[in-house]
């Protein structure tokens, strides 16, 4: 089978501002997404891209974009790998979300939380979520794979949630510990589908050579993970 690589959108002007975007329309990437995104050119350079899928949402193909254009491409969009659907918890501030009671089952038992339908964003479970997400790389991973070879490349432009669910059914883990996985802006994972099963061949690949801890969320514990995927490591100088 082919070679899926997982690749998070840059840092978007919601991650600076501390919001859970969700399906929000408008969110760009900032200025230092802009950046990652020009430099996963060079990260990936000489990676033999057949096929490039990118979630519906502005950030991920303003990351997909370099990309697609260093490679030939034309990015394939797909809502299957769109970012979980927030509900009413879209576009309010992480800090406010930390005192709602979603927000430990969220991260204790994220295959029981569901989102709460909003005025104007539906709400989706993480199981949801998680199955659509799976479902949809399997899918492209095939197709990719009958028509360019068992060892083609193709890459996915995703959001934190989206690859972190892909992730825990890759290694086999139960959705309940997805939030064990993290997956920063713009970072890089790898997933190999064999006929027996899939490989976990790289995780969370930021390509930074010394690392920065953000803060966590005002009001989370030690060890939560941030919905949405969070703002990550950043890079030393």
């Amino acid at each position: 089978m082919a070679y899926c690589i997982l690749i998070r959108h840059g840092r978007s002007t919601a991650n600076t501002r501390g919001l859970l975007a969700g399906w929000l329309p408008g969110v760009d990437l900032d200025d230092t997404g802009r950046e990652q995104a020009a430099g996963l050119v060079e990260r990936l350079a000489g990676t033999p891209f057949v096929h490039l899928v990118t979630s519906p949402l502005d950030r991920c193909q303003q990351t997909a974009q370099p990309l697609a254009e260093a490679h030939g491409l034309t990015p394939e969009v797909h809502e299957g790998i769109g970012e979980c659907r927030y509900g009413a918890w879209t576009g309010r501030p992480l800090k406010e979300l930390t005192d709602e009671p979603l927000w430990r089952v969220v991260q204790d038992r994220p295959s029981e939380a569901t989102f709460p339908d909003g005025d104007d964003f539906p709400g989706e479970s993480i199981s949801a979520m998680s199955t659509r997400a799976v479902a949809t790389i399997r899918e492209i991973d095939a197709r990719v794979s009958q028509e360019h070879g068992a060892h083609a490349v193709w890459g996915a432009v995703s959001h934190g949630d989206i690859i972190k669910a892909v992730l825990a059914d890759a290694v086999g883990t139960a959705l309940d510990d997805f939030q064990r996985l993290h997956a920063d802006p713009a970072s890089v994972s790898v997933v190999h589908y064999t006929e027996k099963r899939p490989m976990l061949l790289r995780s969370n690949d930021s390509g930074v050579s010394s690392l920065r801890p953000a803060p966590p969320e005002e009001g989370a514990r030690e060890g939560d993970a941030a919905v949405g995927g969070g703002r990550g490591l950043g890079s030393g100088s």
